[in-house]
């Protein structure tokens, strides 16, 4: 008995001493990923409502509020979010909330509100015993004079004002084929961070989607040993329109890549479609999906009030027709080879005002790779074999366009 007695005290010293090691590492781990939020409410009252987020460790924060179309701002240091909050509440004066990293270093939550109103209180609570720090707004309705009248006082806005941009230069395509060099490829996954883009009825977002595609694209064109590859992120983060085609034309791009998966109310309608820019949209269709993507700026809360009316309006009147042309040839040869994969729309290339297809001197497409408001085209999207497959064709129609570059520019 006495053996028995001294075994189980041995025992009990050991799973001791094993959930403190096992505590520990939880510890580690947690501070180690960064705070977390860990879940959000909205508590509607007679004169405000009330948002919280419980946040697993203490950050900084500050709040300011946006003008067309009316939003509240939540940035802060970096956090992590729980999965299962893909599918935010609204209620009271929230009529729909984002939440991502808005760049490096700082997270944005954005809260689109149902017209003018006001921060009456923003606070962080300590945690009590069991409970997370949690972040407090209280939001009430405000007339539209006294909104303008405290967002012009507050020096809150996002960027500074911005000067008109000078005239775009003449275009000068490049001749990306020259043996000696290699063709920069720039890939732009839509969306990320703070505007997930679209989201399926199982809750897929289009900003994963299009990033998982995206990293096995570049992997293909990479293989291939042909090209230098670029892409605009390679993480779930926020980036501008303007800052996408900033960045293709500095690493000197020959070819600009878009990819996105789209959303329509119609949800039988499926198949992948290639986008080039025109002054004019192909259709009513094309139309709302470029007025659509243009809008990313303003869901992740930038402040649009004082920039240029190039950047607001967001279609740019391009004159560079040699640009335009070329950006036609390789769609035309993306369809072609797509179309051996993959179901494909009707109307398979289209035109429309894309912001994010604006550079002047890089030939440019926007590619749908399908819809995940419908349930076929999402199962494929999710499906990993079958990204290869398109990503493969894309490779394809890559190759076989810088091919015909090469061929031209021979003396």
């Amino acid at each position: 008995m006495c053996n028995i007695n001294r075994n189980l005290c041995k025992i009990r010293r050991i799973a001791g001493r094993l959930a403190f090691l096992v505590a520990t590492v939880c510890l580690v781990q947690q501070a180690a990923a960064g705070p977390q939020v860990t879940d959000v409410r909205i508590g509607v009252y007679p004169s405000k409502t009330r948002v919280v987020l419980d946040v697993s460790a203490s950050v900084d924060f500050r709040t300011f509020t946006l003008p067309k179309p009316y939003r509240v701002v939540i940035d802060m240091s970096e956090v992590t979010w729980l999965p299962r909050m893909r599918n935010p509440p609204r209620g009271g004066l929230i009529t729909g909330m984002r939440f991502g990293l808005f760049k490096p270093g700082l997270s944005r939550v954005v809260l689109d509100s149902a017209g003018p109103v006001k921060i009456t209180k923003a606070f962080m609570v300590k945690p009590a015993p069991g409970r997370p720090y949690r972040v407090v707004l209280d939001i009430s309705r405000d007339s539209e004079t006294a909104f303008m009248t405290a967002y012009k006082q507050s020096g809150e806005r996002v960027g500074p004002r911005v000067k008109r941009p000078p005239p775009p230069r003449p275009p000068q395509v490049k001749s990306s084929s020259k043996k000696d060099e290699k063709a920069v490829i720039m890939i732009d996954p839509g969306h990320g961070g703070v505007d997930p883009g679209a989201i399926s009825r199982s809750g897929v977002w289009e900003k994963h989607i299009v990033l998982a595609f995206s990293k096995e694209l570049r992997r293909q064109l990479l293989a291939t040993g042909k090209f230098d590859v670029r892409m605009t992120r390679n993480r779930d983060v926020f980036i501008r329109l303007r800052e996408r085609i900033a960045r293709a034309k500095h690493v000197g791009a020959d070819l600009f890549l878009s990819i996105h998966a789209d959303s329509i109310r119609n949800r039988k309608v499926r198949g992948a479609s290639v986008y080039t820019l025109s002054e004019r949209a192909s259709d009513k269709e094309a139309d709302e999906l470029a007025q659509k993507e243009n809008k990313s700026d303003l869901i992740a809360g930038v402040d649009l009030e004082y920039q240029s009316n190039d950047v607001v309006n967001i279609l740019i009147d391009l004159a560079q027709r040699e640009t335009m042309n070329e950006s036609a040839v390789f769609a035309r040869k993306l369809v072609t080879e797509l179309a051996k994969v993959r179901r494909m729309l009707r109307n398979t290339h289209r035109f429309a005002g894309f912001a994010v297809l604006k550079a002047p001197d890089i030939p440019s497409v926007l590619i749908e790779l399908g819809y995940l408001s419908n349930r076929t085209d999402e199962r494929m999207l999710r499906d990993a074999k079958q990204r290869r497959r398109m990503a493969t064709a894309m490779t394809r129609a890559i190759r076989l366009y810088f091919d015909r570059q090469q061929a031209l520019n021979k003396p």
